[in-house]
């Protein structure tokens, strides 16, 4: 019994001992609590980003090449003779005008009145009209000596589309002369025996694009006439009609295929008609890169009704810096033998009995280019062949008058240079030199009237602001004439300075003056035609904006 007992006391023991420290544990008078061991944060996982990484471009060493289209400001070295200057005047503004219209007047030694216009009228880029109007003469010591230049004209252009402009003009002229070129000087001529007067009058009309059509064409045609006469009732009609187009192939290739007719038609008084028409075919291709220019054609030609086939081959060759050129061609057309070209030459002629147009063939090579940023140069050599060249005799009466001649065949070897050398607009200096042999006549001893050499310069220099100095020069070596008795002579050489200022009062009003002929050489250009000695003119230059003249919209 007692054993029994023990082993009760002994759980109940053991059962307090287990159960004090369950009792304090679970104690509800605590207030319930939540521990947070960390803190949960979402995060996306990170995505695969393109790396941009950006460098510089390289440099780019090439020079680009530009292609300029700049006109060959070389002097024309002609296989005619000069154009006669009895006057030797030359007259124009010394410095570079903004307004566009002015009116020149003013008198000199020779009792030699100047009266010199122009205007211009509309906006210069769709429409314009340039009206030009100059009348000068003059009196010489000898008798007869006088000379009287008037001329007017007309020039307008219309843009009548974005790709098409026509233009016209309008003109006349008039030039009188006197035959005082008699040997002996003491023989005596009623006034009106003796005049020599020219009168022409000119219209023409033509349009181009301006830029290449759809199919890559280029045209440009073009009407010309010239309604020409004198006082001995003498009448001609020149008219020019010239139908160019230029195909364009890719970059660098062109064909040309141009169509040109030149009609003449010469009354002399009292006398049959006289009829002088030719007319060619100038086809060719052309191959054009910024070093390269190439043209390789022909030219078949019918002169009245003659067929002649010539050639029409040419080639420029330049520095990538456009610095230096190489040129060379072959080339062969008809220059116009016309009553009108006639009288440009030697306006102291009879009136043509026959007018033969002179074929002219010409080999050559040369070269231009440029050195620093102001000297231009330019030089050509050439061997040519010229087919019917007029030449000019005097009667062997008392030599006032010529008469024309016709040269079947003579060659010329030809030089000709020029040199130019230009600052800005300060200053402008250009010469120009021509060297002609005439040789292998076949009819003709020489070559009567024809210079054998000639120089020209051009010196042009802004002083101060409203101060120019211009210089011109003109001198050859002189050319060969025929004698009374048949033999053949040499004219002297003329030496010819001339020089002028102008002189700016205002911004529209100038005052001018020139001065020819300062060493008062009285040389000859033809045969028994001295020229005037040292003169001089000066006078005033109102300029003026048309837009105080012409109402403007």
């Amino acid at each position: 019994m007692k054993r029994g007992f023990n082993r009760n006391v002994s759980l109940l023991l053991l059962l307090v001992t287990y159960s004090i420290p369950l009792l304090s544990q679970q104690d509800t008078s605590k207030k319930k609590t939540v521990d947070i061991i960390s803190e949960f944060k979402p995060v996306l996982k990170a995505s695969a980003k393109i790396n941009f990484n950006p460098s510089p471009a390289p440099n780019d060493t090439v020079r680009p090449v530009l292609n300029y289209n700049i006109p060959n400001q070389n002097l024309l070295f002609a296989y005619q003779p000069g154009t006669l200057q009895p006057l030797a005047l030359s007259i124009d503004s010394g410095g570079r005008w903004d307004n566009s219209s002015y009116v020149k007047a003013g008198f000199g030694s020779l009792k030699s009145p100047l009266v010199e216009a122009g205007f211009s009228l509309g906006d210069g880029k769709t429409a314009g009209l340039n009206i030009y109007a100059k009348h000068i003469s003059a009196e010489g010591k000898r008798d007869f000596q006088d000379f009287s230049n008037t001329k007017f004209a007309l020039k307008g252009f219309l843009q009548t589309s974005k790709n098409l402009e026509w233009d016209a003009t309008l003109g006349m002229q008039q030039d009188r002369y006197n035959k005082y070129g008699f040997m002996p000087a003491t023989l005596s001529f009623p006034k009106d025996s003796i005049q020599q007067r020219f009168q022409t009058i000119t219209g023409g009309l033509g349009f181009h694009n301006l830029k290449l059509t759809d199919f890559g064409l280029s045209y440009s045609p073009r009407v010309k006439m010239d309604v020409f006469s004198d006082n001995h009732k003498n009448n001609e009609s020149n008219t020019f009609i010239d139908l160019p187009l230029q195909k364009t192939i890719g970059k660098v290739f062109a064909v040309n295929l141009g169509v040109t007719f030149d009609l003449t038609r010469l009354k002399p008084d009292n006398k049959s008609a006289i009829n002088n028409t030719f007319y060619y075919i100038s086809p060719s291709v052309l191959f054009k890169t910024p070093n390269i220019n190439l043209q390789a054609g022909v030219r078949p030609s019918w002169d009245n009704k003659t067929f002649k086939m010539f050639p029409n081959i040419m080639a420029e060759i330049g520095t990538d810096d456009q610095r230096f050129t190489f040129q060379a061609g072959l080339i062969g057309y008809l220059r116009k033998t016309s009553y009108q070209y006639l009288s440009s030459q030697n306006p102291w002629l009879y009136v043509p009995g026959m007018l033969n147009n002179s074929a002219i063939e010409e080999r050559y090579a040369g070269f231009k280019g440029s050195a620093g940023d102001h000297l231009t140069y330019s030089a050509k050599v050439g061997f040519n062949k010229i087919t019917n060249q007029p030449l000019f005799v005097n009667d062997d009466v008392d030599g006032k008058s010529f008469f024309v001649i016709n040269e079947p065949g003579l060659n010329v070897l030809h030089f000709g240079a020029e040199l130019g050398y230009t600052v800005q607009e300060k200053f402008s200096l250009l010469t120009g030199l021509n060297f002609n042999q005439y040789t292998k006549l076949k009819e003709n001893e020489k070559a009567w009237g024809l210079l054998p050499l000639e120089l020209k310069a051009a010196m042009r220099l802004q002083v101060l602001k409203d101060l120019w100095l211009k210089s011109d020069l003109f001198a050859w070596s002189g050319p060969q004439y025929k004698t009374m008795s048949g033999g053949a002579d040499k004219l002297s050489g003329a030496f010819d300075l001339n020089a002028g200022l102008e002189f700016r009062f205002s911004k529209s009003l100038n005052f001018w003056a020139q001065f020819n002929n300062l060493f008062n050489n009285t040389y000859q250009r033809w045969n028994q035609y001295p020229v005037y000695g040292f003169n001089f003119q000066a006078g005033i230059i109102f300029s003026f904006d048309q837009k105080n003249i012409f109402t403007q919209k």
